[in-house]
């Protein structure tokens, strides 16, 4: 029998105990692209509890309140299930094997860290060894050997809501993805372009408007009549994810626009209500 361990939120300890663990997550193939088939990921059971657990502090970003607990699993050895690191470089693609020639590949390599076993399958409650407790502070955080370099702070690497990532992305911004200026001083800046105003200045202005939930949609309704139609496209992709009260009628006016890529761009947005 292979012996696997699956990293969970505590939460769900109690309702693994009675029933398993579920198959919600998409595995990988020798290509990187998402199998159709749903499962779970897990590591095999080394020597070394650093490694067995290597994957704590990184799960451990989305976890819950309560940490998370690690669920040992006891395969059979010709279990089907898929292992490779998580980059998918090559020599690292996802492979087809069995439980137990999983387990001798990882063990086998010289640095094991990112790498992850795929059951596509749920797991029994018979097949569950035992629920237990995990220190903490155990394996790396965003990649192996992050330590010491510098931390991404772009919108897909950055997790909304993360302890210390506001204080992080002010001391490290990042040039496209922000942290965006106050609202107060695009606006002045809007309006210090005079009329109509510079057409780079106006987009990158509305660029970071529209990283925002919401947004002072009456003062910028004017720039719907701005003469150039990149404005008029920058001001849709802005308001298009505010939840502010207004921005549906904006979008209509703008659904009429002569020129097609805004309309195009209206049509993108998949919210203006039937007229």
């Amino acid at each position: 029998m292979a012996m696997l361990v699956h990293l969970t939120p505590a939460a769900n300890a109690a309702r693994i105990r009675k029933s398993g663990i579920r198959a919600v997550s998409h595995g990988r193939v020798e290509d990187g692209s998402n199998t159709s088939a749903k499962g779970l990921f897990c590591f095999p059971v080394l020597p070394s509890y650093t490694l067995t657990h290597q994957w704590l502090r990184e799960l451990a970003r989305r976890g819950g309140p309560r940490g998370l607990v690690a669920v040992q699993l006891r395969l059979p050895d010709d279990e089907p299930v898929t292992v490779g690191h998580y980059c998918n470089r090559p020599g690292r693609a996802h492979l087809s094997t069995t439980a137990s020639g999983a387990v001798r590949r990882v063990a086998a390599l010289e640095d094991p860290r990112g790498w992850e076993v795929f059951v596509p399958r749920a797991v029994t409650r018979a097949e569950i060894h035992r629920v237990r407790a995990v220190r903490q502070l155990t394996g790396w955080r965003y990649f192996p050997d992050s330590n010491g370099k510098r931390p991404c702070t772009c919108y897909g690497c950055r997790v909304r809501g993360e302890y210390g990532s506001q204080r992080l992305r002010r001391r490290r911004p990042h040039p496209l993805d922000g942290p965006a200026p106050a609202t107060p001083v695009l606006l002045r800046r809007i309006a210090d372009g005079g009329d109509p105003g510079d057409a780079a200045q106006l987009c990158a202005a509305l660029h970071w408007l529209g990283t925002r939930r919401r947004g002072p949609v009456g003062q910028l309704a004017h720039l719907a009549d701005h003469p150039d139609a990149t404005v008029r496209t920058a001001l849709v992709e802005a308001v298009a994810g505010w939840s502010t009260p207004g921005v549906d009628t904006l979008l209509r006016r703008l659904s009429e626009d002569p020129d097609e890529d805004v309309r195009e761009a209206v049509g993108c947005t998949e919210r203006l209500p039937p007229a």
